[in-house]
């Protein structure tokens, strides 16, 4: 509890520090919320986002007619950031209201932002609390109120931890006015978002080079889907990832104490979860492309001898295909393989967007990407198209459809085996203040 005693006080102190300098509205943009400023030039922004969804799967067999609605508040988010360059500090707060898991965990929370950074100069960056974390795919490092598609790849949904607690690092290395790197290092707890019970396992490092070979992008663009800027030159930034997660205690290292295995002496002996990385993002006069790709591997320890059940019980069984295999059941419940995502747009003058993207799923043999309710989906098709009704992102409707290949002895949500393919409708309203 004592990490997050201080970090509470510490965004307290800010807060104080804050409003002593008596802000004022500086100016009000449609999708950048309201901005305030004091005389000391620091600058105070509140923001937030609602996104009413809904949501149609349609299984195209001969045997399953039902399809399956579900109308939602996909996310309702609220933010509260700052800039003090007298204090060289900057810090966020953002908590969702909807309920709603990011990247379709059975595990969600509240607080997603909770960071305060030191910027000791203008190309270096020191930041400490639970953040998106660099290491991850480009897609997931994207504001959710900007996406080209009403929902996130599947790739991002099988791999990427949404938040993490540690210390982040990032920097700014300028060769010339087009040519720039930035490397980033972190160091977190290595369970996801901050956890208020015993942290589990070690720690998990890793870092993230990108190279943007034209210049920065317009507008926070990196961290945006379309080009609804519309880029006046063209626009591209690669990147390479690369994270290991020492002694994980669930799927990929997004939650503490999921999946728990011991060693003979009843102490936690927990796997190894190594991802590695490259993306790109292109943006150029309203076209914009996403490609990435990802590999996850894990490393299990020969000393473990015993399973923690979800009841807290114990079994010293770990079958595969009949046979006692303790490597590759602990791979089977971990998010193994490889997962490859490409995605393009369009945003025309008159503020339409039309979408499409590919995502692939390679699962290794022993990988819980072949969970037949779950995944077991190789490949996904989709297009689609959206309205925006403002000069940004704060408002507009989107609709997408998608085809699922299904993998051989794959289930629906209520477990009967299907075949043929799978139909995803989305659609879905931001209105972004």
């Amino acid at each position: 509890m004592k990490k997050q005693f201080i970090l509470f006080m510490f965004f307290c102190f800010i807060a104080f520090l804050g409003s002593t300098q008596n802000p004022s509205l500086n100016k009000y943009t449609l999708g950048e919320g309201l901005r305030f400023t004091d005389k000391h030039n620091s600058i105070y922004t509140l923001a937030g986002f609602i996104q009413p969804s809904l949501e149609i799967k349609k299984y195209n067999d001969d045997t399953i007619q039902d399809t399956y609605l579900r109308f939602r508040m996909r996310r309702l988010r609220l933010r509260l950031s700052g800039d003090l360059p007298k204090y060289k500090l900057q810090y966020r707060l953002q908590a969702d209201f909807s309920g709603t898991p990011e990247i379709g965990d059975e595990t969600s929370f509240m607080l997603f932002d909770a960071w305060v950074a030191y910027d000791p100069t203008d190309f270096l960056q020191i930041k400490f609390g639970q953040s998106s974390s660099p290491t991850e795919n480009l897609e997931i490092l994207m504001i959710s109120n900007s996406l080209q598609l009403p929902e996130r790849s599947r790739l991002t949904s099988a791999f990427a931890v949404f938040r993490e607690f540690g210390l982040f690092v990032s920097g700014e290395v300028r060769f010339n006015r087009n040519l720039i790197l930035k490397p980033a290092l972190t160091l977190t707890n290595g369970d996801g978002p901050n956890t208020f019970n015993k942290d589990l396992g070690g720690f998990k490092y890793g870092g993230r080079l990108d190279v943007l070979t034209f210049g920065k992008f317009s507008n926070l663009g990196q961290f945006r889907q379309g080009d609804i800027v519309r880029e006046l030159t063209p626009k591209l930034l690669i990147g390479f990832t690369y994270s290991k997660n020492v002694g994980v205690s669930s799927r990929r290292g997004e939650a503490s104490g999921a999946i728990l295995y011991l060693d003979k002496s009843g102490n936690n002996a927990l796997p190894t979860y190594t991802k590695y990385g490259i993306d790109f993002l292109f943006k150029y006069r309203g076209l914009s492309a996403i490609g990435e790709f990802l590999y996850g591997t894990a490393t299990v320890p020969n000393t473990i001898t015993t399973r923690v059940r979800n009841d807290g019980s114990t079994s010293n069984t770990f079958l595969v295909n009949g046979v006692q295999d303790v490597s590759n059941y602990v791979k089977g419940r971990m998010m193994l393989g490889k997962g490859y995502n490409i995605q393009a747009g369009y945003i025309f003058k008159s503020k339409f967007s039309i979408d499409a993207r590919y995502t692939k799923l390679d699962a290794d043999v022993n990988s819980f990407l072949n969970n037949p309710t779950f995944y077991n989906r190789p490949k996904y098709y989709t297009i689609g198209l959206s309205k925006y009704l403002s000069r940004n992102y704060g408002f507009k409707i989107q609709a997408s459809v998608t085809y699922v290949t299904l993998g051989t002895g794959s289930a629906d949500i209520v477990g009967n085996t299907i075949s043929n393919n799978e139909i995803i409708t989305n659609i879905m309203t931001t209105f972004t203040f």
